[in-house]
């Protein structure tokens, strides 16, 4: 599940939304927005962002909120380490290699790592 998928799911529990409801008031079908919470579907664009936000009546900081989880949502993301360090490209394949196997406690600790100094 993506950091977005997380999140709408989190807000259709709240307030009591099914998805076939959700997805039949953004015109999409169940299958779709399944996909998209779960992370079977590319990052959602800005446009999609938007419709949900307006579905549940989400303003201001919530809805940037949203479009940055949007963003931190690529389920495939790429890492491009031509003309970074040796290290670097270390760590990218590394983490690549067993992101799957890490605990949730140390995927905590490196996100915690990876926040500090850019605000969230």
């Amino acid at each position: 599940m993506t950091p977005f998928g997380a999140r709408v799911r989190e807000l259709r529990a709240l307030r009591g939304v099914t998805l076939k409801r959700m997805a039949a008031g953004l015109q999409l079908s169940p299958a779709y927005l399944s996909a998209l919470e779960h992370g079977r579907r590319g990052r959602p664009g800005p446009g999609l962002v938007r419709q949900v936000c307006a579905y549940f009546g989400i303003i201001w900081d919530e809805a940037e909120e949203l479009q940055r989880l949007a963003r931190l949502s690529h389920p495939r993301p790429v890492v491009d380490t031509a003309g970074l360090s040796p290290r670097a490209t270390e760590l990218a394949n590394r983490l690549a290699a067993r992101i799957g196997k890490l605990p949730e406690e140390t995927v905590e600790r490196l996100l915690a790592e990876l926040r500090k100094g850019e605000g969230g």
